[in-house]
């Protein structure tokens, strides 16, 4: 009977069942074998998996984070002889292709795979929404809606105390969260990793609002934004895990292993309080924006994935990320992905602009 198998890798995010059970159910309908790899890379590596059935991946489609967990280890570190425990397993099991749920980490690892001989395809999993090729990756929509029901909340409080709020979203290389999340909430001020800013304009702006009688003001920054003259920002945000995938959560100026707990937000609100006398709170929402139940589009886009996913391993288009371009899902060549970065659209941030100040 032939086999395909599927992995989660890098962060976790909502939608990552949903593509695990759409593999799953479009696979079994062509008499193919489902085996999921546990914790990304390192399930191959060790021969860790579990056989995937209708039965364990009913109803999972509602769940946020993965069934078969996943990891940040780099298939890659142990360089050949890494590649010949990873080929041993998938011989052992005779695994035919494998479908490859990650971020851009994962991705490169599953191109250099790729073209290490390994029969895979991919799906575009991150809530930071960056990985090129595709209008949205899993995840992301159900981040957006966090963040901006977080940020709803801030407003009255913000409003009572007569408080400048500073609320920090994941975002270390692209403001896409930060951006939609600030534009649904009526934020006052959005800071990306995009667009460098200047800390005499942000408070000149924080004044201007107070002077117009608007005695609050929320501001909203992804943990990758930088000051123009780099006073205000912390170095290392191109810095990645062992996997690749980018970083999630607070940012310091250290290594991971000497970690201090004050990100781009605090750096903020002693600036701001220094320069304008206002009192400023911050709120880092961190992993909260990768937990939970999915929204609709994101089990819809995830499911119709992998089903894509499912369909192209079946037809032998190998060495391809399924895309959504507009209303279709197409496959997408990984090293024409791979070439290109994604950083913010510029015309999202015009238009969340106009609402500042």
């Amino acid at each position: 009977m032939p086999t395909f198998g599927v992995l989660t890798g890098g962060g976790d995010c909502p939608g990552l069942n949903a593509v695990i059970r759409a593999i799953v159910r479009r696979a079994l309908a062509d008499g193919h074998r489902l085996i999921g790899f546990h914790g990304g890379w390192i399930g191959i590596r060790e021969d860790d998996a579990v056989e995937l059935t209708l039965e364990n991946t009913a109803g999972i489609v509602t769940r946020g984070g993965t069934i078969l967990g996943t990891s940040r280890f780099d298939p890659m570190a142990d360089g050949e002889p890494g590649l010949e425990a990873l080929r041993a397993t998938l011989r052992r099991r005779d695994v035919d292709a494998l479908a490859v749920i990650g971020g851009d980490g994962t991705l490169g690892a599953a191109r250099e795979l790729w073209q290490a001989g390994f029969p895979l395809v991919t799906i575009p999993k991150t809530i930071d929404n960056d990985v090129a090729g595709t209008d949205f990756s899993v995840g992301f929509q159900t981040a957006v809606q966090i963040a901006t029901e977080a940020i709803d909340r801030l407003h009255t409080t913000a409003e009572s105390h007569n408080r400048v709020m500073v609320v920090e979203v994941m975002g270390r290389r692209a403001g896409w969260i930060a951006a939609s999340a600030g534009l649904a909430s009526g934020a006052d001020m959005i800071l990306v990793p995009e667009r460098p800013f200047r800390i005499e304009e942000v408070c000149e702006q924080l004044r201007a609002r107070h002077r117009h009688g608007r005695r609050f003001s929320i501001v909203v920054v992804a943990e990758g934004a930088v000051s123009q003259d780099g006073a205000i920002g912390l170095p290392g945000l191109g810095d990645r895990h062992p996997a690749g995938d980018t970083a999630a959560g607070v940012l310091t100026s250290h290594p991971r292993s000497l970690a201090a707990p004050s990100g781009i937000a605090f750096l903020l609100r002693d600036q701001i309080e220094a320069l304008t006398g206002f009192d400023t709170k911050v709120t880092v929402l961190g992993h909260v924006q990768r937990g939970g139940t999915p929204v609709a589009f994101d089990r819809i886009l995830a499911s119709r994935f992998g089903v894509a996913a499912a369909e192209a391993m079946l037809a032998g288009r190998l060495g391809v990320m399924m895309a959504l371009r507009g209303s279709r899902v197409i496959a997408v060549d990984l090293e024409e992905v791979l070439a290109h970065t994604k950083p913010l659209d510029p015309e999202l941030y015009r238009t969340a602009s106009v609402f500042f100040g």
